[in-house]
C-alpha cells in the first residue's frame, strides 16, 4: 500500500516566522485545500483528495508540528496558537500562487481553518468543518462525566513537562487508543496507515501537546475577542460531524449558526475519521460547499 498520495508531487514550503510546511499537491482547477486532524498527517485525505482533483488544485500539507512539516519549539504561546497555524496555510497557498482559496479542515485542522476564517476573510473563498466544535464552546459544553469523552484537551492543557513525559512514554498505546476508540469502521485506517500515523505521532510530541495548550489558553483568548467583537466567518460554511449535541446535550447546529450566518450543518453516521470511513460523503459535501 502507498503511503503517499498518488499523483501528487510531495513538496516544502513556507510557512511564517521561518516555518516550513510539507504538503501533497496534485490535480487542477480552482484551489482547495485540506488540513488534518489528530492523531493523522495529510495521508487522511488520501481518499478524498484523489476525488476532487480531477477538477481542483489540492493542496494537503501537515501542520505545523506534525508529519513532516517543522516543529518548532514552544518558546511562547503563541507559536502553536491557530492564529499561527493558519498564517503559515496563507504563506503555503500565496507560495503557490493562490491569494484566494478555499478551506476544508478537519479536527484539529478545523480549528486551524476556523481561526483562518476570522483571521483572512478577504483570503478565503468558502470554508468546511469537520467533527469539530469552536474552541470556546468546546470548554463549555464539556463538563460532569460527559467530559471525559475529551480527558487528553485536559492533560496537554496542563504546565509543560508532565504530559510531554507520560505521553512519550506510552506514545503508541495513547494515539493508538484515539485510533481505536474515535473510529466507526476501523478498516478504514488499515495497518500500514495506523502504523504511519503512530511513528509521526510519536516524533512530533512535544509540538502536538503544545498545539493542544494552545487551545487552553491563547486561542480561547483570540476566539474570545471575536467574540466579543461580534465577529463572524463570512464565506459560506459547511459542517460535518457527528451527533456531538446529543451526545453532551447541546444544540451544535445553533452553536456554529452563532458563528457562521451561511452555514450548511450536516450530521453524519460515519466516525470522527470520516475523511476515511466516508470519502464519497465528505467528497460530496465538499463539492456542494463550493457550489454556493
Amino acid at each position: 500500500m502507498t503511503l503517499s498520495l498518488a499523483g501528487f508531487d510531495h513538496v516544502r514550503l513556507p510557512g511564517t516566522d521561518g516555518v516550513e510546511l510539507a504538503a501533497a499537491v496534485g490535480g487542477s482547477g480552482s484551489p482547495v485545500v485540506l488540513l488534518h486532524g489528530f492523531p493523522q498527517t495529510h495521508l487522511m485525505w488520501r481518499h478524498v483528495a484523489e476525488r476532487l482533483a480531477g477538477e481542483h488544485t489540492v493542496i494537503c500539507p501537515d501542520l505545523r508540528g506534525y508529519g513532516a512539516s517543522d516543529k518548532p519549539a514552544a518558546t511562547g504561546p503563541e507559536v502553536y496558537s491557530k492564529r499561527a497555524m493558519a498564517a503559515d496555510v496563507v504563506a503555503l497557498a500565496a507560495a503557490l500562487g493562490h491569494e484566494r482559496f478555499a478551506l476544508v479542515g478537519h479536527d484539529r485542522g478545523a480549528l486551524v481553518a476556523f481561526r483562518a476564517g476570522l483571521d483572512h476573510p478577504e483570503t478565503l473563498t468558502h470554508l468546511g468543518l469537520l467533527d469539530v466544535v469552536p474552541t470556546l464552546d468546546m470548554w463549555d459544553v464539556l463538563h460532569g462525566v460527559s467530559a471525559a469523552v475529551g480527558y487528553h484537551l485536559f492533560l496537554m492543557a496542563q504546565p509543560p513537562g508532565l504530559p510531554e513525559m507520560m505521553i512519550a512514554n506510552s506514545a503508541d498505546v495513547f494515539f493508538g487508543s484515539f485510533l481505536d476508540a474515535w473510529a466507526g469502521e476501523p478498516a478504514a485506517v488499515p495497518e500500514p496507515v495506523r502504523a504511519a500515523y503512530l511513528r509521526a505521532c510519536a516524533a512530533a510530541v512535544p509540538s502536538i501537546v503544545a498545539d493542544y495548550r494552545a487551545s487552553a489558553g491563547i486561542d480561547v483568548t483570540h476566539d474570545q475577542a471575536d467574540r466579543d467583537a461580534g465577529s463572524q466567518l463570512a464565506m459560506p460554511v459547511t459542517v460535518v460531524q457527528q451527533d456531538w449535541g446529543a451526545r453532551l446535550g447541546y444544540d451544535a447546529a445553533a452553536a456554529w449558526q452563532a458563528w457562521a450566518p451561511d452555514l450548511d450543518h450536516r450530521l453524519t453516521r460515519a466516525g470522527h475519521f470520516m475523511a476515511e470511513e466516508a470519502p464519497d460523503e465528505i467528497t460530496g459535501a465538499i463539492r456542494d460547499l463550493l457550489l454556493r
